[in-house]
């Protein structure tokens, strides 16, 4: 399960190192892109306290939005696995794309024709420069793991999932999996 390459479409698991990182504490990101250049990934696990009808008026159904990442959480980012009903989309891997026409996709979810299942919106994105993320790895900040889950990744990831990736990670990290996210309050 733990593969020590990053690439886009695999899992990144915070590891319990980063507890306290405001960002990223029991984050689970799904790499989006990862090159040369750096690396682009959106947590799937910290939903926020809006609906994308907050966010785009033109939208009439609340899908919930989460935090993408700590970078331009002002703009609004979506992947989904309906790249048939969404042009110009970028495959991720395994059956999950990136963006594509807006105005369609809106269209589309107010139409009912896409629902919460197909898709999943962020404010922001986790970025790294070049080497970066390798740096990251190499101190000990996160696990890389497969996406087993593939397109089944936007109904599977939840606030819970983090705990679950360290269940699976098992050894040291079931310690880790039921402690208090934040252990001073313990």
């Amino acid at each position: 399960m733990v593969s020590h390459q990053p690439e886009k479409g695999k899992l990144l698991v915070a590891e319990p190192s980063l507890t306290g990182d405001v960002s990223f504490n029991r984050s689970v990101v799904l790499l989006a892109e990862h090159n040369h250049e750096g690396s682009v990934g959106f947590i799937l696990n910290k939903p926020l306290d809006y609906t994308i009808c907050d966010l785009v008026t033109e939208i009439k159904i609340p899908f919930q939005v989460f935090n993408g990442g700590p970078v331009e959480q002002d703009n609004l980012y979506f992947i989904h696995k309906v790249p048939n009903l969404i042009e110009n989309s970028v495959e991720i891997s395994d059956g999950i794309f990136w963006g594509g026409d807006f105005e369609k996709t809106v269209e589309l979810i107010n139409n009912e024709v896409i629902t919460e299942q197909d898709i999943r919106f962020f404010l922001g994105y986790s970025g790294w420069g070049s080497q970066q993320l390798d740096q990251e790895l190499s101190s000990k900040s996160w696990v890389v793991v497969q996406n087993e889950y593939e397109s089944g990744i936007l109904e599977k990831s939840s606030i819970a999932f983090w705990k679950e990736k360290m269940v699976e990670l098992g050894g040291d990290y079931l310690l880790w999996s039921n402690a208090p996210e934040n252990p001073s309050l313990n």
